[in-house]
C-alpha cells in the first residue's frame, strides 16, 4: 500500500479521466483505452513508479469491485439460474483448466506443476473485466446475470483449486478427501463470513436513517467480509459477493432508507470507476510491450489454449440443460464464450506465487500478456458481437442526436 501515494493517483485519476472522454468520442471499450494508455505509460518507468501486487489487488481493488456488482444482482433471477450458474463456476473451470494445463504439457512441453497452476489461474473469467465491459455496453436481462455471476462465482472457485494445486506442486500432501474438505470449507465459509459481516451490519443500519452513516456500513461490509474470510484463510471473494447480495437485496426492504439506497448506490458507482480506472491502468503499466515482446510465443499458444478451453467449458456444460427450462440460447452461449475475460484474479494469483516454482517468471509474463490480450482483443469485439446478436442495440448515429 506504500505505493499508492497521493500525487501518483491523483496523475492516474485525471489520465483516467482523459481516456474516458476519448473512449466516448472514438466509441472505444474505456477498459481498452485504460490498458492501453498503461502500455502508453509504461515506456516512461520513472514517470510512473507503480506496479500491481497481489496485496494491492486483493486488499484495494477487488472487494469493492465484486461488492458494487453483487449489490445490483438481483437475488430471485440469480436463484432461478443458480443451477447454470453454478455448473458453469464448477465443472466450467475445472474443463478449462484441464485443456488449458494439457495442451501446455503435450504441446508446449512444460513440467506439469507449471502447466497445472497456470491452466487453473487462468481458467477463472474475472469479474472485473467482464463486468466493466457489459455494463458500458449496455447489457441487461439473463445474459448479463449469467455472465457475471458466473465470473463472480469462479473466481471464489479458482482461488480455492488455486491454493490446493499450489499445495500439491509445493511438496505438500493433498489427498482427494482432503482436496474435497478443503474446497468446501473455504466456500462455505467464506459465505458465511459475508452472511455475518453483511447481517451484523444491517441491524445497525435499521437503527439510523443517516445516509452518511448508511454508506459508511456498506463500505466496512465491502472490505471487512472480505479481510475477515482472508484472515481464516476462507475465500474473501465469495465473502464480498456475500455480502454484497444480501445487502443490496435486504436493505431494499427497508434496512437502508430510500435516501440511503440512492446515496449508496452512487457512492459506489464512482468506486467501481475509481477501482477500474486504476487497475487497468495499473495493468498496462505492469505489463509494458516490453515483457510482451519477450514472451510473445509462448503467450500466443497460451492464448489459443485459454480460448479453446472456454469454448469447451461454455458448450458442454450449456449442453446439459439443452433440454430444460434453464436452457441457454445458442446466442447467450457465444456470448458467455468470447465474453470469458481474464484479468485481477489471475495476475493476483501468478504475482503471489512463490519464486520457487518452475517457470515462475514465464508464468508471470505470460498472465500478463493472456490478460492485456483478453482486455484488449475481446473487449475491442464484445460490443459489435452483441450488436450482431441482437442482444445491445445499433449505436445512433451522432448526427441523429443532435436537436433539429
Amino acid at each position: 500500500m506504500e505505493l499508492l501515494h497521493v500525487e501518483r493517483i491523483e496523475m492516474l485519476l485525471l489520465v483516467a479521466a482523459v481516456v474516458a472522454m476519448l473512449a466516448r468520442r472514438l466509441r472505444l471499450p474505456y477498459t481498452v483505452g485504460l490498458t492501453l494508455a498503461g502500455l502508453g505509460l509504461a515506456v516512461f518507468p520513472s514517470a510512473v513508479d507503480l506496479r500491481l501486487t497481489k496485496e494491492l489487488i486483493f486488499t484495494a481493488f477487488l472487494p469493492p469491485l465484486i461488492f458494487e456488482a453483487a449489490f445490483h444482482i438481483h437475488w430471485r433471477e440469480l436463484r432461478r439460474d443458480m443451477a447454470v450458474v453454478m455448473v458453469l463456476a464448477t465443472l466450467g473451470v475445472l474443463l478449462a483448466a484441464a485443456v488449458t494445463a494439457g495442451g501446455l504439457y503435450l504441446i508446449a512441453g512444460w513440467e506439469w506443476p507449471a502447466a497445472l497452476l497456470l491452466g487453473v489461474l487462468i481458467s477463472a473469467t474475472d469479474p472485473v473485466s467482464v463486468i466493466a465491459t457489459f455494463k458500458e455496453a449496455g447489457v441487461k436481462g439473463r445474459l448479463r446475470l449469467l455472465v457475471e455471476a458466473e465470473s463472480l462465482f469462479n473466481d471464489g472457485v479458482v482461488a480455492v483449486l488455486f491454493a490446493v494445486a499450489l499445495a500439491a506442486t509445493t511438496g505438500g500432501s493433498v489427498g482427494a478427501g482432503g482436496v474435497a474438505w478443503s474446497f468446501v470449507a473455504t466456500m462455505l465459509g467464506g459465505v458465511l463470513c459475508g452472511g455475518l459481516m453483511a447481517g451484523g451490519l444491517l441491524l445497525l443500519a435499521w437503527r439510523t436513517t443517516d445516509h452518511l452513516v448508511e454508506i459508511t456500513f456498506t463500505t466496512v461490509a465491502a472490505y471487512g467480509s472480505f479481510v475477515l474470510a482472508e484472515h481464516f484463510h476462507l475465500s474473501g471473494v465469495l465473502a464480498t459477493m456475500t455480502a454484497g447480495l444480501v445487502i443490496g437485496n435486504t436493505g431494499a426492504l427497508g434496512a437502508i432508507s430510500d435516501r440511503g439506497r440512492e446515496a449508496v448506490e452512487s457512492f459506489w458507482e464512482y468506486v467501481g470507476f475509481v477501482a477500474n480506472s486504476l487497475i487497468f491502468l495499473l495493468i498496462g503499466i505492469s505489463t509494458g510491450v516490453e515483457k510482451l515482446s519477450a514472451v510473445w510465443q509462448a503467450a500466443v499458444i497460451v492464448i489459443a489454449l485459454v480460448t479453446v478451453g472456454r469454448a469447451v467449458a461454455v458448450y458442454a456444460c450449456c449442453a446439459l440443460f439443452a433440454g430444460s427450462r434453464l436452457r441457454v440460447s445458442m446466442a447467450h452461449q457465444h456470448v458467455l464464450f468470447w465474453g470469458g475475460l481474464r484479468g485481477a484474479l489471475a495476475l493476483a494469483l501468478a504475482l503471489g506465487l512463490p519464486a520457487t516454482v518452475p517457470h515462475h517468471d514465464a508464468i508471470v509474463s505470460v498472465c500478463f500478456a493472456v490478460v492485456a490480450f483478453s482486455v484488449i482483443a475481446q473487449g475491442v469485439t464484445m460490443t459489435p458481437l452483441l450488436r450482431k446478436l441482437g442482444e445491445v442495440p445499433a449505436p445512433v448515429p451522432r448526427e441523429a442526436q443532435q436537436p433539429v
